[in-house]
């Protein structure tokens, strides 16, 4: 018995999650955990023709079982390392100071802006900014305050790397 695989692939497409289950049930004999509908298409069309055209014959799976005898085989990513929380040996831990970021000019210094016609001034401080009398983390949280929307705080205060304006 011949099957059109095409024809059947796109029947398979218009079915619904639920109804793939189904199918992937009847064509395996087993049920599946996932709702992922591209590889439920993928897997049941691939078991349809394995079943009509034959699998792959013993001495092909005695050969990947030999290629594979003795290899460390990843069946899934590897989860992320955490950092050690305490000392150990020769890994000390602890916290890390980023570097200044140069578009910044120093501390106690003044970033001017006119928009809508108002000049604004923002004081930078050692650990924030200043902006009408109020301390902010970032010049993103000021440039929020201002225009009332989130935006860059480089960009709305026109910082280029150097620590201009552009």
């Amino acid at each position: 018995m011949q099957i059109d695989i095409d024809k059947e692939v796109a029947l398979l497409q218009r079915m619904t999650v639920g109804q793939l289950r189904e199918k992937f049930e009847e064509t395996w004999g087993e049920p599946t955990n996932t709702r992922n509908k591209q590889w439920l298409v993928k897997r049941i069309a691939w078991k349809m023709q394995a079943n009509i055209e034959g699998d792959i014959s013993q001495r092909a799976r005695r050969r990947a079982a030999e290629l594979a005898r003795g290899t460390d085989i990843r069946t899934t990513a590897p989860k992320a390392i955490k950092p050690a929380l305490k000392s150990t040996g020769d890994t000390v831990t602890g916290f890390v100071q980023p570097e200044e970021d140069n578009r910044l000019p120093p501390p106690r210094s003044e970033i001017e802006r006119v928009y809508k016609g108002e000049k604004i001034v923002v004081l930078v401080l050692e650990n924030g900014f200043e902006y009408e009398g109020a301390i902010y983390k970032t010049l993103s949280a000021v440039a929020k305050k201002i225009t009332g929307q989130h935006c860059n705080g480089y960009h709305f205060f026109k910082l280029n790397k150097k620590g201009g304006d552009k």
